[in-house]
């Protein structure tokens, strides 16, 4: 089925999810594992802000391959981000720890802050294997650890197959089975402010949802993004001068 930038895909146990995007990259989702697609642009994109394809992990498993050339490719975690030009990366993500390695091609990997931003970075080489944990810096290691590939998905294993072809001019859209509910979406509500732009917007026609209104007002200082869809008519007043 088609996807498009804004997207969330989850992945359920056992199951695993191949996507492919116009400018190349080839992604692998593991089983229980939940992605966000933050952003995607066919052509060339340089800079944090045009990057080819932006994806968010929040947990689980992600592999994702591409080409060498000019477009940049990232992928990121609660606590890790990678950056690369081309090559192959798989990462793990969970609350508590994130793990990153570089199977083929060269990388640049970064920690990631509470609001989800990205600080130094730092150059990873072919076959080197980057960790962290929750409140911790950065480890590097030579080679991954025997713990990371024992769990690593069997699909992972070998080069991720292109189906592109398979499916060329066919459109299809995928079928609604039944509207988002606030438990059901409430934790890429509350993922690193960052990554949730253009979120609210989005999710706004579930407030018409008595029950889904109600949860979003509650927490509505968790994610301020919202108050302006809620109130919009405090947005738009005026500010009183006195003469």
């Amino acid at each position: 089925m088609n996807v498009r930038q804004g997207d969330i895909i989850e992945s359920s146990e056992g199951a695993f999810v191949q996507l492919e995007f116009a400018n190349g990259a080839i992604v692998a989702l593991g089983p229980a594992s939940g992605l966000y697609i933050f952003q995607y642009a066919a052509g060339e994109g340089h800079g944090e802000q045009a990057a080819a394809l932006d994806l968010v992990i929040l947990n689980g498993w992600l592999k994702g391959e591409s080409g060498a050339g000019k477009r940049l490719y990232r992928y990121r975690s609660p606590l890790l981000a990678v950056t690369t030009t081309g090559g192959t990366v798989v990462l793990r993500s969970n609350p508590n720890a994130s793990d990153i390695f570089v199977e083929t091609g060269a990388a640049s990997i970064g920690e990631v802050n509470q609001s989800g931003n990205s600080g130094q970075t730092i150059s990873v080489k072919v076959g080197q294997f980057v960790s962290r944990q929750k409140g911790a810096g950065i480890t590097t290691l030579p080679r991954p650890s025997p713990n990371f590939l024992e769990a690593m998905p069997r699909p992972f294993r070998d080069t991720l197959p292109s189906r592109l072809a398979h499916f060329a001019g066919k459109s299809v859209e995928p079928k609604g089975e039944h509207p988002v509910s606030y438990g059901e979406i409430q934790h890429w509500l509350t993922m690193p402010s960052a990554w949730r732009r253009g979120l609210a917007e989005r999710l706004a026609p579930r407030l018409s949802d008595p029950d889904f209104r109600k949860q979003i007002e509650l927490h509505v200082n968790e994610y301020p993004e919202w108050g302006p869809i809620l109130h919009p008519e405090k947005t738009s007043e005026s500010p009183r001068v006195r003469n």
